[in-house]
């Protein structure tokens, strides 16, 4: 992963999420396919690129958890322990999520969130000020591409942009690990 972010190839990427479009994007796990998460008709397209059942969620990214209320409506306190302190990719489930797209909410009212620790991710995350959707560069059913290279090119034709940032970069292929939290603070793992 490089520090170093190229000015132009954020300014791309958010043009493309304000106009509503998808983009393929390197984050602090894996590979995604990212856009507006308060933009029903984007939500869709990614719905219909992955061939993803809509029943199933999706996660949301943000560069900080100060951003959490905005989206959440009960956030246990252990929240913001779990986040300062994982050395990990974590995704928390929350219940009674708010001010997202319809569909990009689970039908039991909760949302994934993540708080991305990735270069490129929080760059443009800040600059966007709204979460954005990251779910695997795959096709559903597709096993999960482990780094660029290994994106299905019914992927990279389904998008709008590219993200130069990483393409060359290996990855160990891990997802974050998913832990849902109750609004009393109690939590199952959903995956390790």
């Amino acid at each position: 992963m490089s520090a170093f972010v190229d000015r132009e190839d954020l300014n791309k990427a958010l043009e493309t999420l304000k106009a509503g479009g998808l983009i393929l994007y390197p984050t602090d796990t894996i590979w995604g396919i990212g856009c507006d998460a308060t933009n029903r008709e984007a939500v869709e397209k990614v719905f219909q690129l992955k061939g993803r059942d809509k029943s199933k969620s999706l996660i949301i990214l943000l560069h900080n958890d100060n951003q959490l209320a905005s989206y959440v409506n009960e956030i246990p306190d252990v929240a913001y322990q779990l986040i300062e302190y994982t050395d990990k990719p974590l995704t928390i489930v929350y219940s009674n999520a708010k001010n997202l797209a319809p569909n990009a909410i689970a039908e039991d009212g909760s949302i994934g969130i993540r708080i991305v620790k990735h270069p490129f991710c929080e760059q443009l995350l800040q600059r966007f000020r709204k979460p954005i959707i990251s779910t695997s560069a795959n096709i559903s059913g597709e096993p999960t591409a482990k780094d660029f290279d290994e994106i299905a090119e019914e992927i990279k034709v389904g998008v709008d942009y590219i993200v130069a940032y990483d393409r060359h970069v290996k990855t160990d292929g891990k997802s974050s690990t998913i832990m849902k939290l109750d609004p009393s603070g109690k939590f199952e793992f959903i995956r390790k």
